[in-house]
């Protein structure tokens, strides 16, 4: 029973002194006002970093198109090609990882020139299929650049009546993009600390940053066509420089000063 009086004793103590504490800090609130907290002092810069890309990979689309009046015999002959220059395409090297189908297509091609019969009345013109176009579109990505020249003298040779581009991309962007990135935010402290020097004071640490890029643009785009009659023909292709891409980051930071 005495164990059980000294617990509620010791309990309503307890609370009676959270209730002071309260009371103090509202008396003091409405005597003296709020706490003031000090205005945090800031500076704001921005800063560009940049970096060289140079391509490591291209990538070309080619094509066979192959019309008629037989759609099956079409096929069959359109089959017959890019499978001759996938083959080729493999034995420069090129993995099947790397051979992708990005288009296959099969249209008729119309004459709209016959009219309708008299009285009809829908009137306008009565299509007439004329024929067959067969369309088979490969992309492959090329890890040597030492071989694009071959492959696009090749191509022709193996039934190939389009190459409809060239391209060239870096495999891995982030490489380049981090490099940017680092020397952006070196600048920016570097501007920060001068700024802060030239005014009497110092950089305290970072309170917000933000950075903003315009992408990763593909390095360098070239298109060359060659018609259903031959074209290339196996001749040498023209010599097609990869080049390079400047790749920039731009970055906002605000500093705490002192």
């Amino acid at each position: 029973m005495n164990n059980l009086l000294h617990s509620k004793t010791l309990f309503w103590t307890f609370i009676n002194l959270i209730v002071i504490a309260v009371a103090v800090v509202i008396w003091k609130v409405l005597l003296f006002g709020l706490p003031v907290v000090p205005e945090m002092r800031t500076i704001t810069v921005s800063a560009e970093g940049k970096t060289v890309v140079a391509p490591d990979i291209a990538k070309i689309s080619f094509s066979v198109v192959t019309e008629g009046q037989n759609p099956g015999t079409i096929q069959e002959e359109n089959t017959k090609k890019m499978n001759d220059a996938i083959a080729f395409i493999k034995e420069q090297g090129i993995s099947e990882a790397d051979i992708k189908t990005t288009d296959y297509s099969l249209n008729p091609r119309y004459d709209y020139s016959r009219p309708r019969p008299i009285g009809d009345p829908e009137g306008g013109s009565n299509p007439y299929i004329l024929g067959y176009a067969l369309s088979q579109t490969v992309t492959i990505k090329v890890r040597d650049l030492e071989k694009i020249a071959p492959i696009l003298a090749g191509l022709p040779s193996k039934g190939i009546n389009q190459i409809t581009s060239v391209g060239f991309d870096v495999d891995d962007p982030e490489i380049y993009l981090n490099q940017a990135r680092e020397e952006a935010f070196k600048k920016a402290y570097e501007k920060a600390r001068i700024m802060a020097k030239q005014n009497n004071t110092r950089i305290k640490r970072v309170v917000t940053f933000t950075e903003s890029q315009g992408g990763f643009p593909p390095i360098y785009y070239a298109k060359a066509e060659n018609s259903l009659d031959g074209g290339l023909g196996g001749a040498m292709p023209p010599t097609i420089e990869p080049g390079t891409q400047d790749v920039t980051i731009n970055v906002m930071v605000t500093y705490e000063i002192r």
